[in-house]
C-alpha cells in the first residue's frame, strides 16, 4: 500500500523534479485527477459500486430523482412490502428501457401499479412505468467517484491495489507537464512509452476485475487459460 506522501516522493524522483520547485505542488492535484478519472472511466471497478435506498417513490408520480453521487446507474429494484425494513424486504428488479418505450406503453401517468420498468431521463432523473400505486422504496445501485487521493485522504483503492497502473497514468500527464508530448520535446518518446505501459497494465487489471465478478473463463473467478474456455451452456 502506498500513501500520498510516498506517491509524491516517487513522482518527484521519476520526473526528476526539484522538490523545492514552487510549481510542482500546484500541478499534483491535476496529475491525480487525470490518472484517477481515466482509470475510473476505462475500468469497471467493482470497488466503485454502491447501493442507495434513500429514495421513496410518490404515488401517481412517474418521476424520481436519485442522489447525484451516481455516475452510472446499473439497476433499480422495488422493495416490497411497502414500508418494510430495507434489510428484510424482497427485491423486485425493474427492466431498463428507453423513454420512448415507456411513453408508448405507459404514457398516461394516471395508470398506476407496481413499476415494472425504468428509464434514465438524464444523469440522475428516472422515469418509472407504470406510475407507482404506492410509496415504494427503491434500491438503486451503480458506480460513484471515490474521494481523490490528497494530503487529507492519504490512501485510495488505486494506491492500495492498482498503484502500478495509477503511477503509469500519472506519468502520462506528467509528460505533458514536462513538455514532452510534442516531437520537439527533450524526450518525445516518454509519453508514448508510458502510454504503452499503461495499456499493458490496464489489460491485466481488467482481467482481475472480471475475475472478481466471475466473468472470467467459463464464468468463473479464475485466471483465463488457453485450454479451458467453454461458453456457459
Amino acid at each position: 500500500m502506498v500513501d500520498y506522501t510516498t506517491y509524491v516522493s516517487q513522482l518527484e524522483t521519476m520526473i526528476a523534479m526539484d522538490a523545492a520547485d514552487a510549481d510542482f505542488p500546484t500541478i499534483i492535484p491535476a496529475i491525480i485527477n487525470y490518472a484517477e478519472m481515466r482509470i475510473y472511466r476505462e475500468l469497471d471497478l467493482i470497488s466503485t459500486i454502491f447501493r442507495d435506498t434513500s429514495v421513496t417513490l410518490a404515488p401517481q408520480i412517474q418521476n424520481a430523482t436519485l442522489p447525484n453521487t451516481f455516475v452510472t446507474v446499473q439497476g433499480i429494484n422495488i422493495l416490497t412490502p411497502v414500508g418494510g425494513a430495507v434489510a428484510t424486504s424482497a427485491r423486485v428488479p425493474l427492466v431498463p428501457a428507453s423513454k420512448e418505450l415507456i411513453y408508448a406503453l405507459w404514457g398516461d401517468p394516471t395508470v398506476t401499479g407496481q413499476p415494472q420498468m425504468f428509464a434514465m431521463v438524464d444523469q440522475w432523473n428516472v422515469l418509472f412505468a407504470p406510475s407507482p400505486d404506492l410509496a415504494y422504496t427503491i434500491e438503486a445501485y451503480g458506480t460513484q467517484r471515490p474521494a481523490p487521493l490528497s494530503a487529507s485522504n492519504t490512501t485510495t483503492f488505486l494506491t492500495t491495489y492498482l498503484y502500478d497502473l495509477f503511477l503509469a497514468a500519472s506519468m502520462i500527464f506528467a509528460s505533458g507537464y514536462m513538455r514532452n508530448f510534442s516531437s520537439t520535446g527533450s524526450d518525445p518518446q516518454m509519453p508514448i512509452s508510458w502510454e504503452s505501459q499503461y495499456q499493458a497494465l490496464k489489460a491485466s487489471a481488467n482481467v482481475e476485475e472480471l475475475r472478481k465478478k466471475s466473468w472470467s473463463d467459463a464464468w468463473t473467478a479464475f485466471s483465463p487459460t488457453p485450454l479451458a474456455q467453454p461458453p456457459r451452456g
